[in-house]
């Protein structure tokens, strides 16, 4: 059993390294810079000069703190947008890449039902999530020791933590995108667009009368920023985001099922 987790998973290690490397050592610079932003920049100051409202959006009025630098500059944007963007990315790449390349056949061929292989294929795929979760946060929190600043490891570790539900949200709506689309290219396209949609909504429509529409944007329910400057967490939103992809996966399973893919 397992047999195509084990080996999607194994195909996705490599990738997976690399993206680890690679924001271990932007989350890095980031802490190598954060204190002498921190003690030199004026950041009330700053902010003096920057609409109201975007500052209430963007939380930018933490960023004097190491907590604050560190949520706005790793977890709100590399971490929320560009790693959840890539999650659907490469999610929707998979059921369509292989009924477009015809090894799909070949995969049916074999005792296993198609529901089987679509919740296999979305298990494997969490493997770059998870090995980047685990690398990411021992940097962050030796890095936070190296440099002498206090952040606190419980809130670390519940933002790592935390954004797994997240992130197994938009690999759902990445393999909802993989079975439903036509081409592979369509289904990365509008898996990815609709991380970077979401956030784009959650963000311009914070602290106005239309704030209720950002509502359907998956971010709102995992906030690093609230995580790490008021050690607040949003177990409600995870049960949420988790609930959302048991539903998306349903549905995926569903059409997955119905759909020719000669």
């Amino acid at each position: 059993m397992f047999e195509t987790v084990r080996y999607e998973a194994k195909r996705r290690l490599p990738a997976a390294t690399v993206i680890s490397l690679a924001l271990s050592a932007f989350a890095a610079m980031v802490l190598l810079i954060a204190p002498g932003i921190i003690g030199e920049v004026d950041v009330d100051a700053l902010l003096e000069n920057v609409p109201p409202a975007l500052v209430e959006s963007m939380g930018l009025e933490h960023m004097g703190t190491i907590e604050g630098f560190l949520a706005l500059e790793l977890y709100q944007f590399v971490w929320v947008l560009g790693l959840g963007a890539y999650v659907a990315y490469s999610t929707a790449g998979t059921i369509a890449g292989d009924v477009e390349d015809g090894r799909m056949d070949t995969l049916l061929a074999a005792p296993v039902s198609r529901r089987r292989l679509l919740l296999e294929t979305y298990l494997a795929l969490l493997t770059p999530a998870v090995v980047v979760n685990v690398v990411v946060f021992t940097v962050v929190a030796a890095g936070t020791a190296v440099i002498g600043e206090s952040v606190a490891l419980a809130d670390l570790a519940a933002v790592h933590a935390l954004s797994l539900p997240y992130f197994m949200l938009c690999g759902a709506a990445g393999m909802l995108a993989s079975v439903a689309a036509p081409r592979r290219l369509i289904a990365e396209g509008v898996a990815a667009g609709a991380v970077v949609g979401t956030f784009l909504l959650q963000s311009l429509t914070t602290g106005t009368s239309a704030e209720w529409v950002g509502s359907v944007a998956p971010m709102r329910y995992y906030d690093p920023l609230t995580v790490l400057t008021a050690s607040e967490y949003d177990l409600t939103g995870a049960g949420l985001l988790l609930a959302v992809t048991a539903a998306l996966l349903l549905v995926a399973v569903r059409v997955f099922e119905e759909r020719d893919v000669q």
